[in-house]
């Protein structure tokens, strides 16, 4: 099992992704034969839609581009590639709803299906609404890859059914320092872009929310949701019991972390059953509860907006002084010299 919570040689991304992914390499005059081979991907994958490569494969695919090309902003003009219609049956969930917030949900709840290693959520933070992009994985050398792909593309799918309205006081938050070529970010952005945020969000009014969509339709959003669940099924078979139980601690960023009851009755098992599967992949329930709030907590402390027993209370910790030892063990420092140490300047 690698960093990915899925098995990298489960055949899980389709394989289209990979085609167009070849075919804007091909427009920088690079060689698909090249791209290929050193990922390991038969041409004849690519031929079909419904034919599906593993992860490592389309990762291997990735990087060899990037490297191939020189041009770390690739992922932004992969994004922009991946038209609406790319997505299929999530797509076409999404744009048949009746309105912007139904289609979010929507998106929101099948977003796996399709890029299985990351974790879309949104949520309503004061008078913005918020689309956060979390990656499910620690491949350094992707992540800014990864982040241009999905926010490019998302961009590209609201300008397409909104045209520039909401960008209209929105603004677009990044957890990666500012590039080089940051125009290419403010072009497609706006001019209301912030790098090492500490986050992936795309923020914009919450009065859009109620936004009609324009190609609303409920027997079509009907069936292609049919379709999403049984494609969730089928990717579900290929996550591993870990990766199902950070996605079940992951839901709720305001809540206290399930317990392994409440975690072992949504997946229709017992604690028992739980346990000796989760120990079967090398993992124990209380690492991943853990792994989970070092991230939460790494989080918080950058947003700077709670104090550090606020922060230990929404982590779960009836006493301050646990969270503080827990953080040492996990960083080196207390927490507040941890926040000290990564003051924005």
């Amino acid at each position: 099992m690698n960093a990915l919570g899925i098995t990298g040689n489960l055949p899980v991304i389709r394989a289209h992704y990979a085609d167009i992914l070849c075919q804007l390499a091909e427009d920088r005059g690079l060689q698909r034969s090249r791209l290929l081979a050193a990922s390991g991907i038969r041409p004849s994958m690519l031929g079909h839609p419904e034919n599906f490569i593993t992860v490592d494969q389309f990762s291997a695919l990735c990087r060899e581009s990037l490297v191939q090309s020189r041009d770390p902003a690739l992922g932004l003009e992969y994004g922009k590639r991946l038209k609406f219609t790319t997505h299929g049956s999530l797509a076409q969930a999404a744009i048949s709803c009746d309105t912007l917030e139904q289609a979010l949900t929507v998106l929101i709840k099948y977003f796996q299906i399709r890029f299985v290693y990351m974790k879309l959520s949104f949520f309503v933070e004061g008078r913005e609404a918020v689309i956060q992009l979390d990656l499910a994985h620690s491949i350094e050398d992707l992540y800014r890859f990864n982040v241009d792909v999905v926010m490019a593309s998302l961009m590209d799918v609201n300008l397409l059914l909104f045209g520039h309205r909401l960008l209209d006081g929105g603004r677009c938050l990044l957890d990666f320092p500012e590039p080089e070529n940051a125009a290419a970010y403010r072009q497609l952005f706006g001019s209301q872009i912030s790098f090492a945020s500490g986050v992936n969000q795309l923020r914009f009014k919450r009065v859009f929310l109620d936004s009609p969509m324009s190609l609303s339709n409920p027997v079509t959003r009907r069936i292609a949701e049919a379709q999403c669940e049984e494609e969730m099924r089928f990717i579900e078979g290929a996550t591993s019991v870990s990766d199902r139980v950070i996605r079940l601690l992951e839901t709720g960023r305001s809540q206290r972390l399930p317990a392994l009851e409440e975690v072992a009755e949504h997946l229709k098992m017992s604690t028992r059953t739980l346990r000796r599967q989760l120990a079967a992949e090398g993992v124990r329930f209380q690492q991943l509860q853990d792994s989970l709030r070092h991230r939460r907590a790494v989080d918080l402390l950058r947003r700077n907006e709670l104090t550090i027993d606020e922060i230990a209370e929404a982590l779960g910790y009836s006493d301050p002084s646990n969270f503080g030892r827990a953080f040492r063990k996990w960083e080196g420092v207390a927490p507040s010299a941890w926040r000290r140490g990564h003051q924005k300047l």
